[in-house]
This record gives C-alpha cells, sequence and structure tokens, in this order.
C-alpha cells in the first residue's frame, strides 16, 4: 500500500523540509519514501509543490492527479490550486492565514484566503483548518507553521505517521536553538486536529 502525500505553500514557509521529515520518519521506520519538489519560483512568496510518497512499489516520486490521501496546504488558495490531486475522499490540512501573491499586491486587489477556506469547504468532506498565524505566535515564531501542520496531519491519522515518529526525526533534524519552539508547534497543531 501506497500513502501519497502533497504538500502546497509559498517560498519561506518551510515545505521543503515538511517533506523531507515526512520522508525521514518513514524511512527511520523501516518504509520506503520517495520526494520530489517542483520549485518553481521558490523564493519568498513563490509557489513549491512537494510529493512525498510512502510504500513498498514506488517507481516515481511525483504523485499523480487524483491520487493524493492527503493534501497539507500552508497556504488556502495554494491549497485549492493543487486539489486536483487529492483522491476521493482524501483529506486536506490547511492553515487559514492567507499570503497575498505579488500579483494581488500590483494589481490592489484584495485576497484574505476566506473564499478559497469556503471552497475548500464545499469540495473536500475531510478538512482540517489549522489557526497556523495562532498556533506561530503561541510558540513564539513564525518560522514553525510546517511543524505544526504536520502535528495537525499526523494526528488526523491520514499522514501514516505517529507523533512520536515526527517527534524522533524533529529532534534528528532541527538544530538545537529551534527544538523547544518547533516542539511545541508539533503538539498545538496536533490538538488544533483533534479539537483538544
Amino acid at each position: 500500500m501506497t500513502t501519497n502525500i502533497m504538500l502546497a505553500g509559498v517560498g519561506g514557509q518551510g515545505t521543503v523540509l515538511a517533506s523531507k521529515l515526512i520522508a525521514q520518519s518513514a524511512m527511520n521506520h523501516g518504509q520506503n519514501a520517495r520526494t520530489a519538489e517542483t520549485i518553481g519560483m521558490a523564493q519568498r512568496g513563490g509557489c513549491v509543490v512537494s510529493h512525498v510518497r510512502i510504500g513498498e512499489e514506488l517507481h516515481s516520486p511525483m504523485i499523480p492527479q487524483g491520487s493524493a490521501d492527503l493534501l497539507i496546504g500552508f497556504e488556502p488558495a495554494e491549497a485549492v490550486r493543487c486539489l486536483p490531486y487529492l483522491r476521493e475522499g482524501g483529506t486536506v490540512v490547511v492553515s487559514s492565514k492567507a499570503i497575498k501573491p505579488v500579483t494581488a499586491s500590483l494589481s490592489g486587489s484584495d485576497y484574505n484566503g476566506a473564499e478559497m477556506l469556503a471552497f475548500l469547504k464545499q469540495q473536500v468532506e475531510k478538512l482540517i483548518v489549522v489557526d497556523g498565524e495562532g498556533i506561530c505566535a503561541q510558540c513564539g515564531s513564525a518560522k514553525v507553521l510546517n511543524v505544526a501542520l504536520l502535528g495537525a496531519a499526523a494526528a488526523s491519522g491520514v499522514l501514516g505517521l505517529t507523533l512520536e515518529q515526527l517527534l524522533e526525526t524533529i529532534r534528528q533534524r532541527i538544530p538545537e536553538r529551534f527544538l523547544d519552539s518547533n516542539l511545541k508547534a508539533l503538539s498545538a497543531g496536533a490538538k488544533a486536529a483533534t479539537g483538544e
């Protein structure tokens, strides 16, 4: 059995690191994992999409459209953009905080993500909306959104990894000075998903 996980965000949100944490956690526990990024303009504000596949028979790291079990959206519009990859009955974990794209800033249009979240609520049966901004404020760092979303994904049961497995990998991969805020974010994300 293969688990397909897509992560969609913008440059600077830690999307690639999150995909590496998922893959490393799987490999630490004897599973095969393949990853690929379609980064494009990954400077701050550009689209970043990571594909993570975990399972036995993995011939390609790329997730075919309509077959992602889990879509982790670091930003509402990016989650909507990648929705065609989600399989029927798949789960979406998304941060409620919108990041205004450069094009919207230049055109003067107003984008706050509410329309995108409303669209996701209409289209997705299993939707977990996480107050990423609130969790980051609570943890004292804007850079822990990625780990908070991983916590929510693990708590949802769809990620195929436990919080303990992610915790072990975070301790291995995250520098000591950032460890405390990331551990808090993992826990807060899990609580957001379970409604605690």
